[in-house]
């Protein structure tokens, strides 16, 4: 029988965008994909860029790199079994109170004192279930091992430094790999731990900043203005982008609305801003940039020593309104949750973006991994071909 994983096959790179429980699509693409190629492959994408919650898929599959489908089967086992309490504290006096000194802190400069006259950083919700599940749940040393036997190439986890303003990549892999540094970006190499996930998915004003060195950092998608950048700075020559929102719709339907927009309605619109435009607006680019350099023949490129070459890739996005499919199962939510979020419209379907963000719920988030598995199986056959793989 032939080696599958001996044979060379293009340099792909994975990025896995972040938006919260919406990352749970991304489980789905995984999955289909886990099941087209074979059994004992190593993992497609030498090289895996995460963001937000997508930083903790991608440190899964970089974990299992020499095991693709069990990396897949460890992320679906969590994934379809979540509830809320695994992501953020849900019970009454812990939500209650999280979002009770977040006011207070709004009101107060944005931090509080104790009696002790410590400072301590508040949000909205206490993330800290999730620090516990990836205490127990992910192995970082074995990201290592996975580089040193070939299995991985690089990680990389995309961060936001709230007082240098730079969207800031730490990155694990190869020796040979450098560090960059671009306008308002930076990448450094460092062993990926425990605080750089939480980082990287601590959404704005909902969950904590948290302190990796020297700075404070949020969620990876603010301010990241060139989402697929890493992955090419680490070595790529394909991209497959998993997104978690629909593209952008020509032609859009204008919506009249007489009503007042909700909180919930503005933090939606927000958080789509942040998880989604920059993506857009970064492959748009990047298909000019194809087109431009299929305009000059190669000949003129070598001789004019120009530094930029094509760099094929495929977007898969959601086929359906994550938002619609949330509002759905809104009242799954646990009680506490859902009186907090009516609070700020959030249980409206005015306010189902936010929603869609937080609804950790098995319910949700295995329609999620189903509508992802489904888009996949949809383009198999252009989609192994470009993983390099018989179809």
């Amino acid at each position: 029988m032939q080696n599958h994983n001996n044979v060379k096959r293009p340099k792909v790179a994975l990025i896995l965008t972040g938006g919260g429980a919406r990352a749970a699509y991304q489980v789905g693409v995984l999955r289909a994909l886990s099941e087209l190629l074979p059994k004992d492959a190593h993992t497609p994408f030498p090289i895996i860029c995460g963001t937000s919650a997508g930083s903790i898929n991608s440190t899964i599959l970089a974990v299992d790199a020499g095991n693709f489908r069990h990396a897949v089967r460890r992320l679906i086992t969590v994934w379809k079994n979540f509830h809320v309490h695994h992501v953020y504290r849900a019970d009454m006096f812990g939500a209650f109170r999280h979002s009770a000194r977040w006011l207070l802190a709004a009101l107060s400069g944005g931090r509080l004192r104790t009696l002790s006259g410590n400072a301590h950083p508040v949000s909205l919700l206490d993330n800290a279930p999730l620090a516990a599940l990836l205490k127990r749940y992910v192995d970082f040393s074995a990201i290592q091992r996975n580089i040193d036997n070939g299995d991985l190439t690089a990680l990389s986890i995309t961060c936001s430094g709230y007082s240098s303003g730079q969207s800031v990549t730490f990155y694990q892999g190869h020796p040979d790999l450098q560090n960059w540094q671009r306008a308002r970006r930076i990448g450094v190499a460092m062993p990926i731990e425990i605080d750089h996930l939480l980082a990287s998915s601590a959404l704005p004003f909902i969950f904590p900043p948290m302190r990796v060195h020297r700075e404070y950092f949020g969620d990876g998608s603010m301010r990241q203005i060139a989402p697929v950048s890493p992955a090419l700075h680490l070595g790529a020559d394909r991209l497959l982008v998993i997104g978690v929102g629909r593209q952008l719709q020509p032609g859009a339907e204008r919506i009249s609305s007489s009503a007042f927009p909700t909180l919930a309605q503005i933090a939606g619109h927000a958080l789509n801003s942040i998880f989604l435009d920059s993506l857009e607006v970064d492959l748009e680019r990047l298909q000019r940039i194809n087109r431009t350099i299929e305009l000059i023949p190669e000949a003129v490129r070598k001789q004019a020593n120009y530094p930029l070459h094509k760099v094929e890739f495929r977007v898969i996005t959601p086929s359906e309104e994550l938002e619609k499919i949330a509002a759905e199962f809104a009242h799954e939510l646990p009680r506490t949750i859902r009186t907090l979020l009516s609070t700020v419209g959030g249980t409206r379907r005015s306010g189902s973006n936010l929603l869609s963000y937080l609804l950790f719920e098995k319910s949700y988030c295995r329609a999620l991994i189903k509508l992802g598995y489904k888009d996949t199986m949809a383009r198999k056959d252009d989609l192994l071909p470009f993983l390099g793989w018989s179809t």
